[in-house]
């Protein structure tokens, strides 16, 4: 059984590498404190019109990313999720780390293993990842965002052996 801190009034935001599990945590985590979730990548797909990738694939990536901003912009302004999943380059954006500071949000890295984050991205063949085409540009990407994840408040190790609910109580009993 998850025991609940007195955690905090704080929004949390989760946050990491392509599929990491971020949208998977945050709506146990968002079910389990009774809050709203909100998954920003499905808000600019809701948006758009087209999901993210289509965007990318279409316009590029810096066409995206301002796209991106917009909605992070729109969702920490209207205060209506508590829990929200970034997508996978939402966070290495200095604007977007300044924007989730100024509406004082919790942020949480989940941080799994490439290996595994992999496996996930060649398993999911419906989804397609305009910015993981192949292993080693997905590597090197995943390499470079790292350091900037570690920018994030909790550090949360998710490895292959983790449950949700187990990574829900390394959230939960973080300060």
């Amino acid at each position: 059984m998850i025991e609940q801190q007195p955690c905090t009034n704080r929004r949390i935001v989760i946050l990491g590498f392509m599929a990491c599990g971020k949208t998977t945590v945050g709506r146990a985590l968002a079910r389990h404190l009774e809050a709203d979730f909100l998954d920003l990548d499905s808000q600019i797909t809701k948006n758009e019109g087209r999901s993210p990738a289509e965007v990318i694939a279409a316009d590029g990536e810096a066409a995206f990313r301002e796209i991106e901003t917009l909605a992070l912009r729109d969702v920490l302004q209207n205060r209506h999720a508590s829990v929200i999943a970034l997508g996978g380059g939402t966070w290495t954006i200095p604007a977007n780390r300044t924007l989730i500071a100024l509406h004082d949000c919790l942020t949480v890295w989940l941080d799994v293993p490439f290996e595994l984050c992999w496996q996930r991205i060649s398993d999911s063949k419906n989804t397609i990842r305009p910015l993981a085409p192949d292993y080693q540009t997905a590597h090197a990407r995943y390499e470079s965002r790292r350091p900037i994840y570690a920018l994030a408040e909790q550090h949360v190790s998710a490895g292959a052996g983790a449950s949700v609910e187990s990574i829900l109580e390394q959230i939960l009993k973080q300060p």
